[in-house]
């Protein structure tokens, strides 16, 4: 199901274009264009929530097109992931690394593209969450797990390297985690506690969580990053349904 993360794709290759629309389109909302001036008058007549832009392009390159958004107020702080060289994002696009959320490098992997890209949307789609959904007077952030997984959560909230304590239920189960710049440094399941108390949730599809940006622990339980955690979890799951699937296959 998209996102309510509205995208504007870049690119004077038609094909590039047409390729990372298909990609981006099951996560977000994409708007599309082969020129960069093009770019520019969309971006000011409806602000997107992000823009890809390719760099190397007849007319108004992205750099160009970077340098005149940010140089008005409307559109001054909407976020913009580069698509560039190697050579020219080392050469030319370095002095940048402050004013993008991300470079991506050419030529490239589209599942690779698009999983980096979809960390910016995720991470956008839980700040459009904080500002237009209700929330409690104590400054709690609730929603499903359905409009956003346990990964997407976790990911965006170290993206946005936020303070805060998330709170994941399901099924009478209950799961606490809490944030110190973007990084779990404290999480709680039952009796479990530090990274077995995360791995326990990642496989979680069904719940609610809450976000409560006053929370906050001076314990530290856990022995990896969040990223670390992540990549630690997904290895174990792997490995459960691999030894699943051997009991299955004795059996």
């Amino acid at each position: 199901m998209p996102s309510n993360v509205r995208v504007l794709l870049v690119d004077d290759n038609p094909m590039v274009l047409e390729m990372l629309r298909q990609a981006l389109a099951p996560i977000s909302q994409v708007i599309t264009t082969t020129d960069g001036g093009d770019a520019l008058l969309k971006a000011l007549d409806e602000a997107p929530d992000l823009i890809v832009s390719d760099y190397a392009m007849d007319g108004l390159n992205g750099r160009q097109l970077l340098e005149k958004l940010r140089g008005r107020q409307q559109t001054a702080k909407i976020p913009f992931i580069m698509v560039a060289s190697k050579s020219d994002i080392t050469d030319k696009l370095k002095v940048l690394q402050d004013s993008v959320e991300d470079f991506l490098e050419k030529p490239f992997f589209v599942k690779e593209t698009t999983a980096r890209i979809k960390k910016v949307i995720d991470k956008i789609a839980l700040e459009k969450m904080a500002r237009e959904a209700p929330t409690a007077s104590d400054g709690t952030l609730r929603g499903s797990l359905a409009q956003m997984s346990i990964m997407d959560l976790l990911q965006s909230l170290e993206m946005g390297h936020k303070n805060c304590e998330l709170i994941l239920t399901n099924n009478g189960d209950r799961c606490d985690m809490y944030f110190s710049d973007g990084q779990i440094n404290h999480a709680v399941y039952g009796n479990v506690v530090g990274d077995d108390a995360v791995y326990k949730v990642l496989t979680w599809t069904n719940g609610n969580f809450q976000i409560d940006f006053n929370g906050a622990s001076n314990q530290t339980t856990t022995t990896r990053s969040t990223q670390g955690l992540l990549m630690e979890g997904l290895r174990l799951l792997d490995e459960a349904n691999r030894e699943a699937e051997e009991d299955v296959l004795e059996a």
